[in-house]
């Protein structure tokens, strides 16, 4: 048996992949990135106490400094990549998701870039199982860690921390993440109650100890609790992969977008501030973000982008020949995405053709957005 390469290669499944449809991606785009950025535009209008407030929030890392020169040259033509991370640290109050070792992983992770003209993102999902070929990192306890061939990409985060992810990520790509942001269990689950709780309508039941959801078919108003285990479940939808649970996840944004948009969040104050204070608090970001001021100015570059100009796709992956349970990348689509993302265009429609995540189309379909 050949050994496998985590670089992938163009053969993958044999069967047509999933992309999100037109009318289903206009409204996908993760959580963080418009619960986070699009709050911050009240940042920039001078509020004050309410501005050291924020700003004192947020937890800055130094990205930069972290890994010194040896990067992918920064492009300067006004587009931004950015690092986006779910954190799923079990540590204070987030030790109920389960036993504190005193490491976290990147449980979700995605690429988001932003074009030139700041009127169209491209998201791409990375599942958290994909065997990667990670570089040398600095341990966040001291020390280093060596490179890996066949490294699981959570574990970058676990080894080195918000550097080391991004190292990991740029090496993949060849990509420079101009930022980073993460949030964790805690901070996701407060933004879903201080909504109001968010509608979805389930289509099959879903039963997953693991995460501990239990719902019926039929419409539900879930809180941040019901919410947090909804983006967590895997093993009772599809096949159990990570792949179904991205899946999952793109349904609950689209479910998530829709709130944000009908409760008015960003035209009343006090609702805005509250949603401020409570990602920002559970909120990590590079040092040029770690402000509402430089928020702010995030925000602005995004707020003329049409929810139609977003497009979602999950990284083409076949599954490891050596170990079921992962995934490799599918060499020549991979490059394509990130030749796109490069190239500041759309990415092409036939980049997810044979790619394992049309083993979870079914899971796919198990929850979406209330009509």
């Amino acid at each position: 048996m050949a050994d496998d390469d985590t670089t992938g290669d163009d053969k993958g499944s044999g069967r047509a992949g999933e992309r999100e449809s037109p009318h289903r991606r206009r409204r996908a785009l993760y959580a963080a990135v418009w619960a986070t950025v699009g709050a911050l535009v009240l940042a920039g209008g001078g509020l004050g106490l309410v501005y050291f407030r924020i700003t004192d929030n947020i937890a800055g890392i130094d990205i930069d400094s972290a890994l010194g020169p040896d990067r992918p040259a920064d492009v300067p033509d006004g587009s931004l990549d950015i690092l986006l991370l779910g954190s799923d640290t079990r540590s204070g109050k987030n030790s109920r998701y389960g036993r504190d070792d005193g490491t976290a992983r990147s449980d979700t992770a995605m690429i988001v870039h932003i074009n030139e003209a700041h009127d169209r993102a491209s998201v791409v999902s990375i599942p958290r199982d994909t065997l990667v070929q990670r570089p040398e990192c600095e341990k966040t306890g001291g020390g280093t860690a060596p490179a890996a061939r066949r490294a699981m990409f959570n574990q970058a985060y676990e080894v080195g921390g918000p550097a080391c992810a991004v190292r990991t990520v740029e090496s993949m790509t060849g990509i420079r993440m101009d930022h980073y942001v993460e949030l964790d269990f805690t901070g996701f689950k407060k933004v879903i109650d201080e909504l109001g709780g968010v509608e979805v309508t389930v289509k099959e039941p879903i039963e997953d100890d693991d995460s501990r959801l239990s719902l019926e078919p039929g419409r539900h108003t879930l809180d941040g609790e019901q919410a947090l285990a909804l983006v967590r479940t895997r093993k009772s939808i599809g096949n159990g992969s990570d792949l179904g649970r991205i899946k999952l996840q793109h349904a609950f944004v689209r479910a998530l977008a829709d709130r944000v948009g009908s409760v008015g969040v960003f035209s009343d104050p006090k609702r805005t501030y509250d949603l401020l204070d409570t990602v920002t608090s559970h909120l990590t970001t590079d040092s040029a973000l770690a402000s509402a001021a430089d928020l702010a100015g995030l925000a602005r570059t995004v707020e003329h982008i049409d929810p139609e100009d977003i497009e979602m796709v999950t990284l083409p992956v076949r599954y490891s020949s050596a170990d079921p349970n992962r995934v490799v990348p599918i060499g020549v689509q991979t490059e394509r995405i990130w030749d796109a993302l490069k190239a500041d265009r759309p990415i092409p429609d036939s980049v997810t053709k044979g790619s394992a995540a049309e083993d979870v189309r079914k899971g796919a379909g198990a929850v979406e957005a209330a009509e």
